[in-house]
C-alpha cells in the first residue's frame, strides 16, 4: 500500500534543526577571548585554524540550503567546481567580524530554507555522485559536518588555552594538576601497551 504523506514528519526535522543551531552556537563560542593571531593561526600539519572553520561552514551552509535548493545564497559565493580550499582559512583582508557575520547570515539562509520547505523537499547536489537527495538528507549532512568541525575546534581551543565543552554554561573551571595527573595516567597506559 502506498504511502499517502510523506516518510518522516516535521519532528525529526525539527529536532535536528535544533541541533545545528546548537553546534553553530559552539563553533562560533570557540572564538570568544581569543587574539586575531589565535583565530586564525594553523594549528596542524594541514593548516587547520579555528576561524578558518567557521568560514568552511559558512560556504558549505550557503551552498548546500542555497544552490541545493534552488534558493541562491545573496552573496556571490563562486561556483562549487571551483573551490580551491579557501574558504578554509581567513586572508589578512577578511575581518573576524566579516567571517563571523557572513556565517550568520548563511545560517539564517539555511534556516529559511528549512522552515519553509517540507523534510521531503527534493533537491540536487551536482557534486555528489547521487546528487539527488531530499531536505532531510542535507539538514543530517550539514549537522554531521557542523558536529565534526566543532570537534575540530574544541581541540584547537584546548591546545591554545586549555579549554573545553560546548557552551559557557557547561564550562568547568581547569585544574591543571588533576589534567597532568590524567594526562600521565593516560601516557603510562599507552607506553605499557607499546611495550608489551
Amino acid at each position: 500500500m502506498a504511502s499517502s504523506g510523506p516518510v518522516i514528519d516535521d519532528l525529526p526535522k525539527d529536532h535536528l534543526h535544533d541541533r545545528l543551531r546548537s553546534m553553530r552556537q559552539t563553533l562560533v563560542w570557540k572564538l570568544d577571548g581569543l587574539s586575531e593571531y589565535d583565530v586564525r593561526r594553523p594549528l596542524t600539519a594541514t593548516g587547520t585554524n579555528l576561524l578558518g572553520l567557521v568560514k568552511h561552514l559558512a560556504t558549505l551552509e550557503a551552498w548546500y540550503f542555497g544552490e541545493v535548493f534552488g534558493r541562491p545564497f545573496p552573496q556571490s559565493l563562486g561556483r562549487w567546481q571551483d573551490a580551491d580550499g579557501s574558504d578554509l582559512w581567513v586572508t589578512p583582508g577578511e575581518t573576524r567580524a566579516q567571517v563571523v557575520d557572513f556565517y550568520q547570515r548563511a545560517c539564517a539562509h539555511a534556516d529559511a530554507t528549512i522552515d519553509e520547505l517540507p523534510v521531503d523537499a527534493p533537491g540536487h547536489v551536482p557534486w555528489w555522485s547521487r546528487p539527488d537527495v531530499t531536505l532531510f538528507t542535507i539538514v543530517v549532512h550539514v549537522l554531521q559536518e557542523t558536529t565534526r568541525h566543532a570537534g575540530h575546534a574544541d581541540i584547537l581551543r584546548e591546545q591554545l588555552d586549555g579549554r573545553t565543552g560546548v557552551a559557557p554554561e557547561y564550562e568547568e573551571p581547569i585544574d591543571p594538576a588533576a589534567r597532568e595527573s590524567y594526562w600521565a595516567m593516560v601516557e603510562r597506559a599507552a607506553q605499557e601497551a607499546a611495550r608489551s
